[in-house]
């Protein structure tokens, strides 16, 4: 075999390694890539898990927090306030003074007006009614509630009588149509309010739509706060935000929840 031959065998033994070698990199690099993706991925899901347990965790302890608050306010202030009124009615009884007994009669009423009023508020605190409630029914319930006051014309609408077994789900979901409600009927300066919930075979969707003042969705200074907080929520419970809006033509806010 010639020195020519040798050569040339040499070069083609040289650029088949050559170009293996490369080819160990590339697949090395790809594989590193796939790896850290799903590394990425992992983490995010982990992150998201985490988020969703602690909002969890949050709506449970509020709520035991607001039922100890409630039964405090019945069994304990209420006990007292009670104890207090009728000491008032015994002082009332026991004095002969018209204008004394007229003075003490008053600190009665105020007593208990103000026990009537904590005792709604126990109730309120203790209800239960968001858990034993369907979704569509609390919408529906909290549309006619902001229609009385008679500042705009609120208009519900439901293909179906959506059920959510997640109180997590169905309490956002309510939360988010409340502060949307209050924040239309206080800074849009609307006329109508739209508010419909809407279920398919894979998401239950809700629209809340104004026709108030409307504003720039680049510059959320303003309006920022509540609408990330509906926009965090709706994420953490695997849901996706929509929000439309410009000046002089309203404000649509969609939620898409995957059932």
């Amino acid at each position: 075999m010639g020195e020519r031959a040798i050569i040339i065998i040499s070069l083609i033994i040289f650029n088949i390694v050559f170009i293996v070698f490369i080819g160990a990199i590339i697949t090395f690099i790809k594989q590193y890539r796939i790896k850290k993706r799903a590394h990425l991925a992992e983490i995010q899901n982990i992150d998201e898990v985490h988020k969703r347990e602690l909002l969890e965790t949050e709506i449970e302890i509020q709520s035991q927090t607001m039922k100890h608050i409630g039964r405090e306010i019945h069994d304990n202030i209420g006990q007292k306030l009670t104890l207090a009124s009728l000491y008032t009615q015994q002082l009332a009884f026991e004095n002969k003074a018209p204008q004394v007994n007229e003075k003490i009669e008053h600190i009665g009423d105020i007593i208990n007006q103000t026990l009537t009023e904590l005792r709604e508020l126990s109730k309120s605190l203790i209800d239960n009614t968001i858990e034993n409630t369907s979704i569509s029914v609390l919408i529906e319930n909290e549309c006619d509630t902001i229609a009385e006051l008679q500042k705009c014309n609120v208009n519900y609408t439901s293909n179906i009588r959506v059920d959510i077994s997640s109180y997590q789900v169905k309490s956002i979901l309510f939360r988010i149509t409340q502060e949307f409600l209050q924040n239309s009927i206080k800074h849009a300066q609307c006329k109508n309010i739209i508010v419909s919930l809407h279920k398919n075979t894979s998401t239950i969707v809700l629209t809340l739509k104004d026709d108030g003042k409307g504003f720039d969705i680049t510059q959320l200074k303003a309006h920022g706060v509540g609408l990330k907080n509906m926009q965090k929520r709706t994420e953490l419970i695997g849901g996706k935000f929509i929000l439309e809006s410009q000046p002089h033509q309203g404000t649509t806010v969609i939620i898409q929840i995957p059932v």
